[in-house]
């Protein structure tokens, strides 16, 4: 089975190092292998939230296109495209939005620390919060539904975009009575390199302590030689733990020659000469995609063509299908068509109770609701997924209120309200006679 692997990446900034190691070399790598069917976009209408300069968005979406084919990304074998080349997603976000409860968008995370520091300099919970920013979750949960994406590599941080895009679209399916859409899961890699930067902190443009992956040589070398290092002169030992120095040359050398690094530490290597060995090291790998970069970047019209035609192909392939079906299936149909197959089901499907299960904080939890979202029954969190279905499982056979006085469920409804609601369920289930 091929497995879908979807990427995005916001166009805002110029890439650095620590863009390159934590997320370009690796995806690139994994987009090789022979199972996977590989979506790279440039989220360019997600960047829109933040930057509201014309020119910066146009500049920094040619220069991040540049960046991922020059690291060695091949558009004739992965999807490549811009986000704004799909309008379909903008649709899709709007189906979405129809079926997505408030409460979810209220608890999103970027949304919640808004209204966090609002409250803590005494203006209103909403003062500068626009609703592209509490409708983000949406438009990225379009952007991996359109194409039914199995996984996406996020951060831990970004797991809860995940769980939401996996709410919407299993909403969506249990409203129309088809399961339209693949439930993604969340591609989180712990092993993912964080680069630190000039001042020893974490390297982003946050902090203005990056290293941009492109500059020229002199410039990476003067860069490379201002990077903050402790007072001990040559001769002393020196710590690699903790090091900038010693990270950022790890994540570009070899096994043996972070070994040998390493001992050059030990026996009191000067920073200076330390310095220049990390310069060329980063240089040997970066001049060759350099090179490529620049001459990418002095031909913008190729790289428009690369992104219009991965856009054209997809919409072609997938998402122009998809968004005539999904429109047929909400009603947005010829006034002549008839009523898809199984619609009256899936009218029944919506007035039914349902379970649903969630992640959040590395614990499992799942929820019954009734037919209008209120919730009947809330449970403690579990250490897995399995766990948590097995509960539900569990649940869905009781016929006394025995099952629901455990301590791993609290109700929120009378029992004989959730009792009734699980009987519908089976009852459902059974079918007719």
């Amino acid at each position: 089975m091929t497995t879908r692997v979807l990427t995005g990446i916001t166009t805002s900034g110029t890439p650095h190092l620590g863009n390159y190691v934590g997320a370009i070399r690796p995806a690139i790598a994994a987009s090789r292998a022979a199972d996977v069917e590989s979506f790279y976009f440039l989220a360019n209408l997600h960047s829109l939230i933040k930057a509201q300069d014309p020119e910066k968005t146009q500049r920094s979406t040619l220069e991040i296109a540049a960046t991922w084919l020059a690291a060695g990304l091949d558009p004739d074998k992965v999807w490549f495209y811009r986000q704004s080349d799909v309008p379909e997603t903008t649709e899709l976000m709007w189906l979405l939005t129809c079926v997505a409860g408030k409460g979810i968008l209220n608890r999103a995370h970027a949304y919640k620390a808004a209204v966090d520091r609002n409250r803590a300099e005494g203006e209103d919970d909403d003062a500068g919060v626009t609703a592209g920013l509490f409708m983000y979750p949406v438009l990225m949960a379009a952007d991996i539904l359109i194409f039914n994406a199995h996984k996406v590599p996020v951060g831990r941080d970004q797991i809860q975009h995940i769980e939401m895009a996996r709410d919407f679209g299993q909403r969506f399916n249990h409203v129309y009575g088809r399961e339209f859409f693949t439930l993604p899961e969340a591609l989180v890699d712990e092993n993912v390199a964080t680069l630190p930067g000039l001042d020893g902190r974490k390297m982003s443009k946050s902090y203005g302590n990056t290293i941009p992956l492109f500059v020229p040589r002199e410039e990476l070398k003067k860069l490379v030689f201002s990077i903050l290092t402790d007072s001990r002169a040559p001769g002393e030992p020196k710590d690699t733990e903790g090091s900038a120095l010693f990270q950022l040359y790890q994540a570009f050398a070899s096994g043996q020659e972070t070994a040998e690094f390493a001992q050059a530490f030990a026996d009191g290597i000067g920073w200076g000469e330390a310095k220049q060995k990390l310069f060329e090291r980063i240089d040997s790998e970066i001049a060759p995609l350099r090179e490529r970069y620049q001459a990418l970047i002095a031909r913008p019209d190729d790289i428009e063509q690369i992104l219009r035609e991965g856009g054209r192909r997809l919409r072609e392939k997938y998402a122009t299908p998809l968004l005539a079906e999904l429109r047929h299936a909400v009603g947005l149909r010829d006034l002549g068509a008839s009523a898809p197959a199984g619609a009256s089901r899936g009218a029944a499907k919506a007035a039914l109770p349902s379970f649903k299960q969630y992640r959040q904080d590395d614990r499992f939890y799942f929820k019954l609701v009734d037919a209008e979202g209120a919730v009947l029954l809330q449970s403690v969190g579990f250490d897995s997924p399995k766990d948590a279905g097995r509960r539900v499982r569990t649940l869905k056979l009781a016929d006394t209120g025995d099952a629901l006085r455990l301590p791993d469920v609290a109700l929120q409804a009378p029992a004989e309200d959730v009792l009734a609601a699980l009987r519908t369920l089976r009852e459902a289930a059974a079918g007719p006679g």
